[in-house]
């Protein structure tokens, strides 16, 4: 069965960082691109983050371009997202997704058919 599951989640002051993961187990995350989502109370689901299954090819939202940072490591099965210079507005759940691909990264949620159930990221002094 494939499942994604996130962690690293909390709070954190502002200027603070953190560094989520996605786990893959059921399948090995070498072909498929894994993008971040977050969703805020009130607002819709945003991209945030996204990596091609090869590894090259990243998509970051103007947002967080420059802040965050998606890396991935198949060995461990695992997507990272580290994220720096945290904002009160990047206060969310954060969710990975995972479609099969190699070399296209997309921040388009509708294009992912796996994902986790997220991991809450509060930014609050």
């Amino acid at each position: 069965q494939l499942q994604l599951v996130e962690s690293g989640g909390g709070l954190v002051q502002p200027g603070g960082s953190l560094r989520l993961s996605c786990a893959a187990s059921g399948f090995t995350l070498d072909y498929y691109i894994i993008g971040w989502f977050r969703q805020a109370p009130g607002k819709e689901r945003e991209g945030v983050a996204c990596i091609s299954g090869s590894g090259t090819n990243t998509k970051y939202a103007d947002s967080v371009k420059g802040r965050f940072t998606i890396s991935r490591d198949n060995a461990k099965n695992t997507v990272y997202l580290q994220m720096t210079s945290l904002k009160p507005e990047d206060t969310a759940v954060y969710y990975c997704a995972a479609e099969p691909g190699w070399d296209w990264a997309t921040l388009n949620s509708n294009e992912f058919d796996y994902w986790g159930q997220g991991t809450q990221v509060t930014v609050s002094s």
